[in-house]
This record gives structure tokens, sequence and C-alpha cells, in this order.
């Protein structure tokens, strides 16, 4: 090993010498593997026209004779369309009586119903309207009893 050369690098010259030494033939192409008489990579099989129809055959009983319906458009839940305040209230049932407990019990309940990660990615943006204002009027009633 030289000085100044990463051990790598020395041993990249050693086996260079050892080819030039040996008189071994650098031009053989990188994808070849020596000693293989064909390519690193297998070409690709095409079946011939009688396999195929063949092939086909075999699975042909196991198809639906129908093709499959087209899946319904998800239909919104209709608590999803109350984006108002005063529903959003009514729906939390919040008391001026209730205490802290029960306050996130009625969150923790409204979240399981309403939460945006657990509706269809079309009603989310409903779902995080109404996350948003129960949220608020929790927020508010625990400030309340502060």
């Amino acid at each position: 090993m030289l000085f100044r050369q990463s051990l790598f690098h020395s041993v990249l010259e050693r086996l260079a010498d050892e080819a030039e030494e040996d008189g071994t033939d650098d031009k053989v192409p990188i994808h070849r593997i020596s000693g293989l008489n064909t390519g690193f990579v297998a070409e690709a099989v095409t079946p011939r026209s009688g396999d195929a129809t063949r092939f086909e055959d075999a699975y042909l009983h196991q198809m639906p004779e129908n093709p499959a319906p087209e899946p319904e458009e998800p239909r919104m839940p209709d608590h999803l369309a109350r984006l108002a305040v005063d529903e959003i209230a009514c729906d939390l049932d919040i008391d001026p009586d209730d205490n802290r407990e029960n306050l996130t019990e009625k969150r923790r309940r409204f979240a399981r119903n309403n939460h945006p990660d657990s509706v269809h990615p079309d009603f989310r943006e409903n779902a995080t309207t109404r996350m948003k204002i129960a949220n608020l009027l929790i927020d508010e009633a625990l400030a309340r009893l502060d």
C-alpha cells in the first residue's frame, strides 16, 4: 500500500496490475459476467400465440360474466351538514352545570363521531369546521368554570 492512498485505491491498482500480467481483456462488457454465455439480465419471455390463448382459456371460466358495478358515491352523514354554531352547541348539549370531566367526555364523544380522519375525504372540510367550533365552545365552557 502506498502512502496517501486509501485501501480501496491500492486494491484497485493491485487488481489492475494483476490483470495486465495475466493479459486478461478489460474490454468485456460490464453487463456480462465472465464465464456466462448470456447477459446478466434475462430477456422477457413472450408466450407464443397458441400458448396465449391456451392460458386465457384455462382461466376464462373463473372470470365473472358481468363486470363489477361502479362503487356508489359516498353519502355525507346528516350531522356533517349541521355547521351553524347553534346546531353544534345543541349536538354537544353543554349545560351550565357541567364540570370539567363532563366537558372533556363530551369533547371526546363529539370527536369520535366528527373527527376529520374518520370521514370520507370529500367531507373532511365540514368535519374540520364542526370540530373547530365544538372545541371553541367547550374551551369557552371550561374557561367559565375557572
